[in-house]
């Protein structure tokens, strides 16, 4: 499950929606464990449509995605969108993209009253990997147009702005390193 979860960010999110997999200790499953096993201990589920269902809602996560570049060239328009920052406060005071926010409760709550549904909100993170999670809810609150930036943090500083630094979260081993 470790690799589907990495090839396939929003896996999880969409395993929780469709079949209540993953979201507790009752439902959890392990890393190492594989699709076939989980799908044989909860159900039994056709591991088929299963994939088939990480698939779509992998297609729904895409259509989320700005690349680093979108991001830089809607940064520079006319009508700059707001920038949150979804990491850890640390992470975000070591290193973030110039002009993001912070994402505090009271940020989010002030663009939930605010922002129109349309306006485009980018989102990050580290890598990416977690960001998705962050941006559906945003657009289950109304607001479509949030969307967030492939490659997070590391992407930004590897495509945009090398002069950023790089780092890798030791703690955190579900969060692929390209830096590996």
């Amino acid at each position: 499950m470790g690799e589907v979860l990495v090839a396939l960010p929003g896996g999880r999110r969409a395993l929780f929606s469709h079949y209540h997999l993953g979201g507790c200790s009752s439902c959890g499953f392990a890393a190492e464990e594989t699709l076939g096993e989980l799908c044989a201990r909860s159900g039994p589920l056709d591991p088929a449509e299963v994939i088939a269902k990480l698939l779509e809602a992998y297609a729904h996560d895409a259509a989320m995605l700005v690349t680093p570049q979108q991001a830089r060239d809607a940064l520079a328009g006319p009508a700059a969108p707001v920038l949150l920052d979804t990491r850890t406060r640390e992470e975000h005071e070591a290193v973030a993209i110039p002009g993001s926010t912070f994402m505090t409760q009271e940020v989010q709550q002030n663009l939930f009253a605010t922002a129109g549904p349309d306006d485009l909100i980018l989102l990050y993170d580290h890598q990416g990997s977690r960001v998705l999670d962050t941006c559906a809810w945003f657009h289950g609150h109304g607001l479509k147009g949030a969307r967030a930036i492939a490659g997070g943090m590391d992407g930004w500083s590897r495509e945009i702005d090398p002069a950023l630094a790089r780092y890798r979260l030791e703690f955190d081993p579900a969060e692929p390193s390209p830096l590996e």
